[in-house]
C-alpha cells in the first residue's frame, strides 16, 4: 500500500502527518516505528493521524499521535501545532482556529503571525520539590502531567548533562509509576529565555523539542523560581516557545502553548 504524508516540524521535533478522514488506513506498530525511523523511512519523533471527530459539531477534528517507537501516547504539543497547521491546510476548521480532540482532552489552536497558540489540556498531578535517589546523589525534581507526564530537574548548565544516560535514569525512575515519564533538564539564565533539554519516552533519546515538556517547564519555572509569566523557552533547535497561564490557588489553569509549525516536504511511501 502507498500512503501519501506530509512532513513537517514544530521547533524542530519532526512528524510524519497523514489525512486519515476516510479511516482507511489501521497502521500497526510495526509500521509506524518503520515509517518514523531515520535511515529505512520517512524519519521522525512521532507521527500524527487527522482524522474526523466524533462530534463535529464540537470539534473540527481529531488528533491521534504515536511516538517513534509505535507506542500511542495521549498528546504531544509540538506535534499539536503541526496538526493544527496540516488540518487548516486541508480544509479543516477556519483559517485561523481549530478546535481538535486528543486521547488527553480537547483542545483549540489559533493561528496569528505565523504562530501557532495551543490551548493546552489542564495540568495535573503537580508534585513539586521531591527529592528522588539518582546515581549522582538525591536530587530535587518537580512532576507535572501537562497532557502526558514530565519530571523536571533544574540545574547549573544544561550543556553538562549527559543526556542519554541521565535522562534515561529520571524517565524510568519509579517514582514516576511503570510508565514513567519524560525527563527534562531546565537552566534557568538572567534576562533569557529559560533553557531546556527534552529525553523523550517513546523516543528514549533527546528530542530538539518537546511541547509539553515546555509547557511544564514553562509553569514550573514559574511556580518555583518565580520567573514572571508568560515564560519563554529555549529548546534544543535553538527556538523559543511561550508558556503562559493563570492561577488559581497555585494551581495552573488556562494554559497555552506558542510556538512555530513548519512543513518540511510531501511524500509517498510504500508501507
Amino acid at each position: 500500500m502507498r500512503i501519501r504524508f506530509t512532513k513537517m516540524h514544530g521547533a524542530g521535533n519532526d512528524f510524519v502527518m497523514i489525512d486519515n478522514r476516510t479511516a482507511a488506513l489501521s497502521l500497526t506498530t510495526e509500521q509506524i516505528a518503520a515509517l518514523c525511523h531515520r535511515r529505512f523511512g520517512v524519519g521522525a519523533d512521532g507521527l500524527l493521524l487527522l482524522e474526523k471527530p466524533e462530534n463535529p459539531t464540537s470539534h473540527d477534528a481529531r488528533m491521534v499521535y504515536y511516538n517513534s517507537d509505535g507506542s500511542r501516547a495521549d498528546m504531544c504539543g509540538n506535534g499539536a501545532r503541526c496538526f493544527t497547521a496540516f488540518a487548516i491546510a486541508h480544509g479543516v476548521g477556519m483559517a485561523e482556529r481549530l478546535r481538535f480532540v486528543t486521547d488527553a482532552g480537547p483542545m483549540t489552536a489559533l493561528v496569528r503571525g505565523g504562530q501557532i497558540t495551543i490551548a493546552m489540556t489542564t495540568p495535573r498531578d503537580l508534585r513539586l520539590g521531591e527529592t528522588i535517589p539518582l546515581k549522582s546523589g538525591p536530587s530535587l525534581v518537580h512532576y507535572i502531567n501537562t497532557g502526558v507526564p514530565h519530571a523536571v530537574k533544574f540545574v547549573p548548565d544544561v550543556a553538562a548533562v549527559d543526556i542519554r544516560p541521565e535522562g534515561a535514569e529520571l524517565r524510568f525512575h519509579p517514582a514516576w509509576g511503570p510508565k514513567g515519564a519524560n525527563a527534562n533538564f531546565a537552566q534557568l539564565r538572567p534576562g533569557a529565555p529559560v533553557h531546556l533539554r527534552t529525553y523523550e519516552r517513546g523516543v528514549e533519546d533527546e528530542t530538539l523539542a518537546c511541547g509539553t515538556g515546555v509547557t511544564a517547564v514553562g509553569i514550573l519555572a514559574h511556580l518555583v523560581h518565580g520567573i514572571p509569566l508568560p515564560v519563554k523557552v529555549q529548546v534544543a533547535s535553538g527556538d523559543v516557545l511561550t508558556v503562559h497561564c493563570r492561577l488559581q490557588a497555585n494551581q495552573p489553569m488556562e494554559v497555552t502553548l506558542t510556538g512555530p509549525a513548519a512543513v518540511v516536504f510531501h511524500g509517498e511511501i510504500e508501507i
